[in-house]
């Protein structure tokens, strides 16, 4: 079981930075083409599924740190998860709604790929907007828009100061200078989160696309 420990004020380098952000409330996004020309291949060699295993990609470097892991105590303070889970969509091509499932992070792509190919077989045909319940908050948010490319994407999120964790959305693949990329994009609070971290996190990601040994 995931726990929410506080963090030490008096200690923490961004306390400053958080404030700030805290009292005047700023979001921002940035999108980034990667480069999964290897992941594709090497999926389709391991015979994987590519939407779980992006999943475990982003679910792996959002928990390797911990300013995309935090999220407010009941009295506003900030606190960092010890693990946090991906929820993610799925669609329903009958009535062109979707559903948000959440599976728990499993450091092992295998296993981690394959709870999320058993949780959505489970759901395909429950048309529920949150079938297994919307109460968990351990959680960060992971979408996709298979059918369409973007360079751009803005996501708006009312009233959502709180609103800690990272969101994710990914587009389909496109062909560039002859490599298969991938637009990505980041939605995150700058209470929580500076261009710095948020360059790293991309270049993680991109790390673990451009060398998918993981999947074998």
């Amino acid at each position: 079981m995931s726990e929410l420990r506080p963090i030490d004020l008096e200690t923490w380098p961004r306390r400053e930075h958080f404030a700030h952000y805290r009292r005047e409330p700023c979001a921002w996004e940035m999108i980034v083409d990667v480069d999964v020309t290897a992941f594709v291949e090497a999926a389709r060699t391991a015979r994987a599924k590519t939407y779980p295993s992006q999943i475990w990609v982003l679910a792996t470097v959002v928990n390797r740190h911990e300013e995309f892991r935090m999220q407010l105590t009941e009295d506003g303070q900030p606190a960092v998860w010890d693990v946090v889970h991906p929820t993610f969509t799925v669609f329903h091509p009958d009535t062109e709604t979707f559903s948000v499932l959440v599976v728990e992070y499993d450091p092992d792509p295998r296993t981690f790929h394959d709870a999320v190919v058993a949780t959505t077989e489970r759901y395909r045909d429950d048309h529920r907007m949150f079938p297994q319940g919307s109460e968990r908050t351990d959680t960060f948010d992971v979408s996709t828009l298979p059918r369409t490319s973007f360079t751009g994407f803005a996501l708006h999120l009312t009233g959502a100061e709180d609103h800690l964790a990272p969101v994710i959305t990914l587009g389909r693949y496109r062909q560039a200078d002859g490599r298969t990329v991938m637009p990505l994009a980041l939605r995150i609070n700058h209470s929580a989160v500076d261009g710095f971290h948020a360059s790293r996190f991309v270049t993680e990601v991109e790390e673990l696309f451009a060398d998918p040994s993981w999947l074998a």
